[in-house]
């Protein structure tokens, strides 16, 4: 595979999990009646829309355009939160849990990418380092959310 089609394939598996983002905190949202859980996912879900704008922008920019949705995994996942959800009711501590996980699984897609060797322009990179910087940050709101939530039960 030449390298520029594997920077598209690249770029637009990183716009899928921001897709998959987006959809998992309005699941999330969805799932909760608490004010300040509702505007930190609808925070997050306008974050994740603009990454993938910019990805995007960046596959338009390589030749690319292409209609991309959400991964496999990722509506799995959410499947399993809709069912488990069910049975939880609006566990706020639950709810947190299911985020971080897909936080987890946004940081491992970017940090793989981050530590390839596969070459790319330096303001691609540094976009997907900047997206992956801010990521983190989101997974560790979203982490010290949960934690402070466990330690109330």
């Amino acid at each position: 595979m030449q390298q520029e089609e594997m920077l598209v394939d690249v770029i637009s598996d990183l716009i899928r999990i921001n897709n998959d983002r987006m959809e998992g905190y309005q699941q999330s949202m969805d799932a909760t009646d608490d004010v300040d859980l509702k505007s930190l996912f609808q925070r997050m879900i306008a974050d994740s829309r603009c990454y993938a704008s910019q990805l995007y922008d960046e596959l338009v920019a390589l030749g690319e355009q292409r209609h991309l949705g959400t991964t496999a995994a990722g509506k799995l996942y959410r499947k399993w939160m809709e069912i488990k959800t069910a049975f939880t009711g609006h566990d706020r501590h639950a709810i947190l849990s299911f985020c971080e996980y897909g936080e987890d699984a946004a940081q491992r897609a970017y940090n793989t990418v981050l530590r390839s060797d596969m070459p790319m322009p330096y303001r691609i990179r540094e976009l997907i380092a900047n997206q992956q910087k801010a990521l983190k940050n989101d997974h560790d709101i979203i982490k010290t959310y949960r934690d402070v939530q466990k330690s109330v039960y």
